[in-house]
């Protein structure tokens, strides 16, 4: 468990996720189903983190894979009461923790093209939009593009 600015951080725990669920629901257009954040959490190279205030009230949550050389920011939300107060920068802020020159060099995310909170969120914490995957949210009726972004271990950093 971590501290920061007032938040404690843990792991995911399967008893959060009703919490996480519900902030999933109100944070994006097509939350990802109960399975879905099972079938993640189940693979090894997936994390799950909570921020809380050392009681079991989930404020926020992130999910992020390691891979080789960077770590993927796959879900990253924040109770809408909650919001604005710092919670998602501290989640962030511990990935960020996490990088070094000689492992994982940066963080990826791709965002949904609608989701303009998230990406000024990203911006707000030194991340650079460094290309455009067209068509990568394909749902059967619409397909909608997603904007990758990137920060380095500097955040001057940022690869192409």
């Amino acid at each position: 468990m971590t501290k920061i600015g007032g938040m404690e951080l843990r792991w995911m725990m399967r008893r959060d996720l009703p919490q996480v669920l519900h902030i999933e629901s109100e944070s994006f257009r097509r939350p990802w189903s109960e399975e879905e954040f099972l079938l993640k959490l189940r693979q090894r190279n997936a994390i799950g983190m909570v921020a809380t205030d050392g009681s079991d009230q989930v404020y926020g949550f992130m999910i992020y894979e390691l891979a080789r050389s960077e770590l993927h920011l796959l879900n990253l939300a924040v109770a809408v009461p909650y919001r604005l107060q710092g919670i998602g920068k501290v989640l962030f802020e511990k990935l960020r923790e996490k990088l070094s020159l000689q492992r994982r060099e940066r963080i990826v995310a791709s965002v949904e093209e609608y989701n303009v909170p998230a990406q000024l969120f990203l911006r707000r914490c030194g991340c650079r939009a460094v290309r455009v995957l067209r068509n990568h949210f394909a749902p059967p009726d619409e397909h909608v593009d997603a904007y990758v972004f990137e920060v380095g271990v500097r955040s001057e950093e940022v690869a192409s």
